[in-house]
């Protein structure tokens, strides 16, 4: 559940063998921002969609996305009662280690791990449902170091689909959000799993989100979305900035985005969007509401930020009156430019080399859009060959998509599979 164009992350960035390929190391991919890098990629689609590399159909359980570094993917998955991670050849989609972990994660909406490993300095870092919070080395799978945010750490979640935030490395340190009294955000040794600092004086449940960084004035800090709103908090764990917007008591899912000084955040369940004016000042950041209202409800498919404009679909389909429509937003102001509600079902979002592609949640359509702020431009349409034959229970299609060296990565479960978006 799961999850973003002006921020850097540190992370482990390769280059390609193809011109314009980009790796996508972490949730959100190189800038956590679901913006890809690629360039060179299909102008227009075959009839019936890109060409089919391959298909995995062991990912198991779960709504975990890959993570791709050079010619490996990496994702989690669940079967059997455990949960696992795995690395596959993304040339061939040979599967290429398999390792288990704890017991698999039981939900209605579909269980098995959420978390994007994040992937640094030859570690996959992620969370399992549970709590589980691990390091693995990436040419075996070896585990190097496990903490447990709830047993550990005495993290509490905000309601009740399990632990879905992807870790996020900063130099030497991966920064997660435990939640609860001792401090909802946490800084541990990315090498040895220990605790280096909490957020003193915050102490909100997690919410579902994943932390960026921003920096504002020279100061350097990590933005996330709590039970409680919005917050800012330093690299030594000091809390610089709160706004309560955009809180749900259901799910907050969305990440924050971070642009021109500028932290923008919506969620679903009637919170709505809102962006937050930050300014350096005496040596500490004050945060200054722009605008909060209900234009953008984004459930958990993820909003991009193209020159100035957000795009992404607002709404809920897991309701007896389904109420969605895609729109377009302008960044700075809120004001919606375009909606429509006709062409496309609800759905999660990446963005590379001028389009947006739309990934469907009930059918496994998939749509790529020009993105434009005058409309809903249609460039390109297909669907996943085939459905998984795991029942999602009251889920859906949830896993976003990721675009990595020329290749458009879809999942559904079990199933998971490799197209070829390159232009030859």
């Amino acid at each position: 559940m799961l999850f973003r164009v002006g921020w850097v992350v540190v992370g482990l960035l390769a280059t390609g063998a193809l011109a314009g390929a980009a790796d996508w190391p972490q949730w959100g991919g190189p800038d956590r921002n679901a913006v890809s890098k690629e360039t060179g990629l299909l102008k227009a689609w075959p009839s019936g969609g890109p060409k089919l590399l391959w298909t995995y159909d062991k990912a198991g359980i779960g709504y975990s996305s890959p993570s791709i570094v050079g010619d490996t993917l990496y994702c989690l998955g669940g079967e059997g009662g455990k949960e696992f991670a795995f690395a596959l050849d993304t040339k061939s989609g040979k599967q290429k280690w398999k390792v288990p972990l704890g017991s698999e994660y039981k939900n209605g909406y579909g269980g098995g791990p959420r978390s994007t490993p994040t992937i640094d300095d030859g570690s996959m870092y992620f969370l399992c449902a549970d709590g589980g919070l691990y390091c693995l080395e990436t040419t075996s799978g070896k585990q190097r170091w496990q903490v447990s945010l709830s047993r550990d750490l005495g993290g509490k979640m905000m309601s009740g689909w399990g632990y879905s935030e992807s870790p996020l490395i900063d130099g030497d340190k991966l920064i997660c959000t435990p939640g609860a009294g001792n401090g909802s955000m946490a800084a541990l040794d990315k090498k040895s799993g220990k605790v280096l600092w909490r957020s003193n004086g915050l102490t909100a449940n997690a919410a579902y989100s994943s932390a960026i960084v921003a920096e504002v004035g020279g100061i350097r800090h990590y933005v996330q979305m709590t039970r409680e709103g919005l917050v800012g908090v330093s690299t030594d764990g000091k809390v610089l900035w709160q706004q309560n917007v955009c809180v749900n008591g259901v799910a907050i899912c969305p990440s924050p985005i971070f642009s021109d000084n500028c932290v923008y955040i919506t969620s679903d369940y009637g919170a709505g969007c809102a962006l937050v004016k930050l300014t350096a000042s005496g040596g500490g950041i004050q945060s200054e509401l722009v605008y909060n209202n209900k234009n953008m409800q984004n459930h958990h498919g993820g909003v991009v930020l193209i020159d100035g404009y957000l795009y992404g679909c607002s709404g809920n389909v897991n309701n007896k009156k389904p109420r969605f429509d895609w729109e377009c937003q302008e960044f700075k102001t809120g004001k919606v430019v375009w909606k429509d509600d006709q062409k496309f079902e609800a759905g999660s979002v990446v963005y590379a080399d001028g389009y947006i592609y739309c990934y469907g949640q009930v059918k496994g359509n998939v749509v790529r859009i020009e993105a434009s702020p005058k409309g809903w431009q249609e460039n390109g349409r297909f669907t996943i060959p085939k459905e998984t034959s795991i029942p999602r229970g009251t889920g859906q299609i949830w896993t976003h998509p990721v675009i990595a060296n020329g290749k458009l990565y879809l999942r559904d479960q079990d199933l998971l599979f490799c197209y070829d978006i390159s232009a030859k």
